[in-house]
């Protein structure tokens, strides 16, 4: 048996292991890496460690202290209440707010993930508190990053415009943006309607804090008041109450500690967008600021960072990285690229790299995935344009996944929420969207023959 083949065996035993067992999947994975990368691909330690994400970790961490400190001293509540005001009640168009504003952050030049890292806490913090499911929440928050992510100025769009310039294949900017756009819109219709969003608008509007009718809409024992939140293990829905007016005065008012926590997240903003710094060490670097001059308010905020998250997602890609390490993502691209059938080796790339990128990153798979499908594509009988898109689209929409940085980050900004169930809802959700999408994208952008 290949070393390739044996690496492959044991990730699907981890998962085994921690699916049936309720054991860390992050430490089967450490272990698994140790015992993989020692005994079969003949690693060192620091040929093992080499795939730890050390930045993701960091981001992780700051980025779930900082918000932390900010549900701690009101500043979440404050900008949920902001959020109800902005849309005159109608909860049900908050996903779609926050859809739009990671697609605009992306479509600008932001990172996706550091758009997630902005957005979800806020997002999933208003979910928590109107009972809108946090999978619609989480869903559409890195949907609508990956929605504006290939726009010709985003990160992805020009790095894989640059890598189809290098490989000297016909691309179109304009086609690549647009597919992607319109793929992550559809998804997130279907998440919407599917996780709760038509029970949402038949809630209509919800009273805001301080209003006369703050006992109606929404409470728990109202109709609509579950607002498609998924039940809990013991079977009910877990609901948070709309303020009432006696919480009002504390909800709307900006005190000092506020101000300081909404000047440190758009400072993060503006670090991370316009300054090009790390999310992830800003954020802390902010948290600690904050940590210093209000100490009452962030005592329990580094016990509420999602340590069990990171621990899951550093251990399962510190072995994707001793996977890459010895060559085996590698060896099954190389393997797909070499079928003689055009259109059945193109599927099958979209499904790598929509499996691939479920624990890795979505870029870097798409700049090895694009000079293996180089050959076909030359001959002609596959459109290149059409391919590229189905590619793009593959390896990012997968992003839900609770292994990438995007998934990661919203499984970590949840509040309120039963983590290892919310896991595995992110979890199936992500191996829909994997069995699904790739052939969709194929379907719809391959066979046609674009380009």
């Amino acid at each position: 048996m290949s070393p390739e083949l044996i690496s492959i065996l044991v990730l699907v035993v981890v998962f085994v292991i921690a699916t049936t067992r309720s054991v860390n999947m992050g430490a089967l994975a450490f272990a698994a890496a140790f015992a993989v990368g020692g005994l079969v691909a003949d690693l060192d330690a620091d040929g093992i460690f080499a795939g730890f994400p050390g930045d993701l970790f960091v981001v992780l961490v700051g980025v779930t202290y900082l918000f932390a400190i900010a549900r701690a001293n009101g500043t979440t509540d404050w900008l949920v209440h902001a959020a109800v005001r902005l849309v005159r009640g109608r909860v049900a168009l908050i996903p779609w707010v926050m859809f739009a504003l990671t697609g605009a952050l992306t479509a600008i030049g932001a990172v996706s993930p550091a758009a997630v890292a902005i957005v979800a806490p806020i997002a999933l913090s208003f979910a928590a508190r109107y009972g809108i499911s946090p999978l619609l929440m989480g869903a559409m928050v890195v949907h609508g990053a990956q929605a504006g992510g290939f726009s010709p100025i985003s990160i992805y769009g020009s790095i894989v415009n640059g890598i189809v310039e290098r490989e000297k294949l016909p691309g179109d900017e304009v086609v690549l943006f647009l597919a992607s756009l319109a793929a992550n819109l559809v998804i997130a219709a279907v998440v919407f309607v599917v996780c709760g969003g038509l029970k949402l608008w038949a809630r209509g509007a919800v009273a805001e804090p301080g209003s006369d009718g703050d006992s109606g809409a929404g409470e728990p024992g109202t109709a609509g008041g579950t607002g498609g939140a998924p039940p809990s293990p013991g079977g009910t829905a877990t609901v948070t109450a709309v303020p009432t007016r006696s919480e009002a005065p504390g909800i709307t008012r900006l005190t000092p500690s506020r101000v300081a926590t909404l000047t440190s997240l758009l400072a993060l903003v503006v670090a991370v967008l316009v300054l090009d710094l790390d999310a992830g060490l800003t954020a802390i670097t902010l948290a600690v600021v904050l940590s210093t001059l209000w100490p009452e308010d962030s005592r329990k905020a580094t016990g509420q960072i999602a340590w069990p998250t990171v621990l899951l997602i550093c251990g399962v890609l510190t072995y994707v990285g001793v996977l890459d390490e010895m060559g085996t993502i590698t060896w099954a691209g190389e393997g797909v690229g070499g079928i003689g059938v055009p259109l059945l080796a193109a599927v099958l790339l979209c499904y790598i790299g929509a499996l691939v990128s479920a624990f890795a990153s979505s870029v870097g798979i798409m700049g090895a995935l694009i000079p293996l499908a180089v050959p076909f594509l030359e001959r002609g009988e596959i459109g290149a344009v059409g391919m590229i898109a189905a590619l793009a689209v593959s390896a990012t929409v997968v992003d839900v996944s609770p292994f990438s940085t995007n998934g990661a980050l919203v499984l970590a900004a949840a509040p309120d929420v039963d983590r290892e169930r919310f896991f595995r809802q992110l979890m199936v959700y992500g191996g829909i969207v994997v069995a699904v999408v790739p052939a969709a994208a194929w379907l719809v952008m391959v066979v046609p023959g674009w380009g």
